[in-house]
């Protein structure tokens, strides 16, 4: 967990797979700390992240294009990302904006989980 401010970003591992939740509102300090809790959980050797959206009202621009970031690391290092309990407004923004080609989504952290447990167990080959 990211404790470096009042801010903290909650996380936790499933296997291979780090759950990084975001906060109410997506802005540039909330999501450079989830962006950099992901990168911490992909330099731990994570190969899948699952970002829970469900307590997030609102994703700023900001947050979008630190997304995409997250996005672009995760596909550097082999790693899929699911995106889960996203609220329909936040949805249709991920989808004209096409982050939604690079990303699933589910429906909760189950659903989530239950979509990468087929990636966990491919080999990685190189």
């Amino acid at each position: 967990m990211d404790k470096t401010s009042a801010f903290w970003v909650r996380s936790h591992c499933v296997g291979t797979t780090a759950v990084v939740y975001a906060s109410d509102y997506l802005n540039k300090l909330t999501g450079e700390k989830i962006e950099r809790e992901c990168r911490r959980q992909l330099d731990c050797g994570c190969r899948a992240l699952v970002i829970d959206f469900g307590d997030t009202k609102l994703v700023n621009s900001i947050g979008i294009s630190i997304l995409l970031g997250i996005i672009d690391v995760a596909e550097k290092c082999g790693a899929k990302i699911v995106f889960s309990e996203v609220n329909t407004q936040t949805v249709q923004l991920f989808d004209m904006l096409g982050l939604t080609r690079h990303v699933a989504l589910a429906k909760d952290e189950r659903e989530a989980l239950l979509t990468l447990s087929d990636f966990e167990t491919t080999p990685i080959v190189h």
